[in-house]
């Protein structure tokens, strides 16, 4: 018996386009459901050193929610590289200003930390609103159920 090992090779061509409508979904359950897509891991055939990963596309990310009172009190941070250059906002303004933003990083720091995580973050399309540019690649509807 030989046990099935998948190389690298036509990764990329086999890749399939996944649109995910975010609307009155909770970002953190939501964001989970993208990593686990973006990795591979929703595949049989996943290996942890591969990026057997598809493409999503997320629209109506200006419409996410926020469970509990995590809108007020969760801080998003970054920092300048001057010192006392540390910047801090809320999630409701974040929402106000770029929600995109909101879901974006959600998914990318559950990610890995390596070249491995940066390659599946660049299969991931965040957009606020109904409408995007990726009709040209046929992606499939994907409802996301987050309980």
């Amino acid at each position: 018996m030989s046990t099935y090992f998948p190389s690298g090779k036509n990764l990329a061509e086999n890749r399939k386009w996944f649109v995910v409508d975010a609307k009155d979904k909770t970002v953190g359950r939501l964001s989970t459901r993208i990593a686990e897509i973006l990795m591979g891991k929703n595949k049989p055939e996943w290996t942890p050193f591969l990026d057997m990963g598809d493409h999503v596309v997320v629209i109506n990310a200006k419409d996410v929610v926020f469970k509990g009172s995590k809108l007020e009190q969760k801080k998003y941070q970054r920092h300048s590289g001057y010192p006392g250059g540390l910047k801090t906002s809320t999630a409701k303004k974040m929402m106000e200003e770029t929600p995109e933003r909101v879901v974006e990083l959600a998914v990318k720091r559950m990610l890995p930390k390596t070249k491995l995580g940066k390659a599946m973050f660049k299969k991931l399309r965040v957009y606020a609103d109904a409408n995007h540019p990726h009709s040209a690649q046929q992606p499939e509807s994907l409802e996301i159920e987050t309980i």
